[in-house]
């Protein structure tokens, strides 16, 4: 999921954020006249036409707005609005419409180290599978993990077409033979734009492959989103792998940017949306940017920055409150900042999105009491990630109280050598087009790197890559919430389809779950290795675990379990 970043795929954080005292960054103030765009949050209760008086007379102009939530985008050209909000008793804050949340946040410069470095080379896929497995269940050691198996929950419950599964990421590949038999074009949606550079110049989601700048449902030019989807719902059909609930709906419900990053304003657009047409449970692997956590009075912010992080957690809360209301199961990924959430940490990568050239992250102490959103936000269930021993992952954040239940993630240094092993990683789905874009295949269509595999049927060729992050652990317990959907839902009137309460699904996936103790010693010191420039580099994490076996930081009440969710 996201942070500090290990990317979804991968490792370890190589944060290189520079550590500059509040007073020593003030934001550089935008010429008069420039506009710029913000999402601004209404006082909850207040008449439309109070708030757009009050916007004008803050100097903005609306260019789209969500009347179900009180949020709207504006652009202004007042280099003070922000603080003009401030004085409209109509409006409780303002926050600039930046990039929030990298696509786990889990660091992508993390994840190219440990793609090019996997101590193996290419794995081969020995023997044919038998008629009831797919032809790389070998590989996925996650779903054996919680029974997700042939003789396991997928005979017990596949789950049902009529349980739909919103996928809040960077878009889905739609077209891919090992999603496409349960992707509903119709029903999904872009919450987005491209954005070519960000406010210093740099390249940000690069240039616009459509003519409008919006990408078509069908479309991922991230590859996270399209791994999220396949591992939830990859159907068996004799290609590739099957995913957790391989007979359930996907959703797109894309939310962010090509380059990894997530906005407010899309965020709050696709919640809603899910909550309107019928979405049963959503998948959202990310954080909120541009800030990881979020502090209502830290003072360690500008006053202006702390009425922005206020602005993102009430506009973000009253989102998932209106899914939660319309029968939406909240599911996010807990991060892979390698620390403790319920303690004080140490922040030095926010803001990480410039809203004026030349501002950059600084270092601040972020009390439990400031959140990363959504995972900390009510009704929202925080996963934890597991590696193939069933440890948790090393770079997984946790704390008692914080997660919820843990669910496979990938770990690709839990082995005897502590070396990244790409069959330690999740396998699941992933676009051809960006593999030959990156130049991951031989001239054949062959992969060539350890972490890409090719799986064909008849004609049909499909790829698959290892991941690892909690935004690979978050879409196994999306997939388990899916089946009990499926399994104890009933018939929505409205949609046709199946609902369920999400406090009902919450205690089901609780209480499904394989309790584990924290490990004993509860304190431990994880050691890994990485190659940098031909050698081999190690490094530790020192975490400690809280709590009862049956419920803890590490694990929160266990492990999911499939097969146990859809029996009891």
């Amino acid at each position: 999921m996201r942070r500090a970043l290990i990317s979804a795929a991968c490792a370890v954080v190589t944060t290189a954020a520079l550590a500059i005292p509040a007073s020593a960054a003030p934001a550089q103030p935008r010429a008069k006249g420039e506009a710029s765009e913000y999402v601004v949050l209404y006082k909850d209760g207040v008449s439309l036409g109070k708030a757009h008086d009050a916007v004008k007379a803050a100097g903005g102009s609306i260019v789209q707005e969500n009347t179900d939530v009180g949020v709207a985008t504006v652009r202004s050209a007042n280099p003070a609005f922000v603080q003009a909000v401030t004085r409209q008793g109509a409006l409780d804050g303002a926050a600039h419409n930046r990039v929030i949340g990298e696509a786990p946040k889990e660091k992508k410069a993390a994840a190219k180290v440990e793609k090019t470095v996997g101590a193996q080379g290419p794995v081969a896929v020995k023997g044919k599978p038998s008629k009831d497995t797919e032809p790389l269940a070998d590989l996925q050691w996650d779903m054996k993990q919680i029974h997700a198996t042939a003789n396991g929950s997928y005979k017990a419950e596949p789950g049902s077409k009529k349980v739909l599964v919103g996928i809040l990421d960077t878009g889905v590949d739609g077209n891919h033979p090992d999603i496409k038999p349960n992707f509903d074009r119709k029903l999904s949606r872009n919450f987005t734009h491209d954005i070519p550079t960000d406010a210093d110049g740099n390249v940000l989601d690069g240039p616009c492959e459509f003519k409008s700048c919006v990408d078509p449902v069908d479309w991922d030019d991230n590859d996270h989103g399209t791994h999220v989807a396949s591992e939830i719902a990859s159907p068996r059909n004799g290609l590739g792998t099957a995913g957790v609930a391989p007979n359930v709906t996907l959703v797109n419900l894309r939310v962010g940017q090509d380059s990894g990053q997530f906005y407010l304003q899309p965020t709050v657009d696709g919640l809603t949306y899910a909550a309107k047409h019928g979405i049963d449970v959503v998948n959202m692997s990310y954080y909120i940017d541009p800030w990881l956590w979020n502090c209502a009075n830290n003072p360690a912010d500008k006053p202006e920055d702390q009425l922005e992080q206020r602005t993102i957690i009430e506009a973000t809360q009253r989102a998932l409150d209106f899914a939660h209301r319309h029968g939406v199961t909240l599911i996010s990924a807990a991060g892979n900042d390698f620390v403790d959430y319920t303690k004080t940490n140490i922040d030095d990568t926010s803001p990480d999105f410039p809203s004026y050239p030349g501002e950059k992250p600084y270092e601040r102490t972020i009390p439990a009491s400031c959140q990363s959103m959504p995972s900390e936000g009510k009704h929202v269930i925080a996963i934890s990630a597991t590696g193939p021993s069933t440890r948790k992952s090393y770079y997984s954040s946790f704390g008692n109280g914080y997660v919820a239940v843990a669910a496979p993630g990938g770990d690709k240094v839990d082995n005897a050598d502590q070396r990244p092993d790409d069959r330690g990683g999740i396998w699941a789905a992933y676009p051809e087009r960006l593999a030959k874009e990156r130049g991951e295949l031989n001239a054949d269509g062959t992969p060539k790197v350890s972490y890409v595999i090719r799986s064909c049927k008849g004609k049909t060729c499909a790829y698959y890559q290892s991941l690892q992050g909690t935004s690979m652990a978050s879409p196994h317990a999306v997939g388990v919430a899916a089946l009990i959907i499926s399994k104890y839902g009933h018939r929505d009137r409205g949609t046709g389809g199946l609902t369920l309460d999400p406090d009902f699904v919450e205690w089901k996936l609780r209480g499904s779950a394989t309790p584990k103790a924290c490990p004993s010693p509860s304190t431990v010191e994880y050691t890994w290795y990485t190659q940098v420039d031909g050698k081999w580099v190690k490094h530790t994490s020192t975490q400690t675990c809280e709590g009862s076996k049956e419920q803890n930081g590490f694990f929160g009440n266990g492990i999911v379990d499939a097969l146990h969710a859809v029996q009891r």
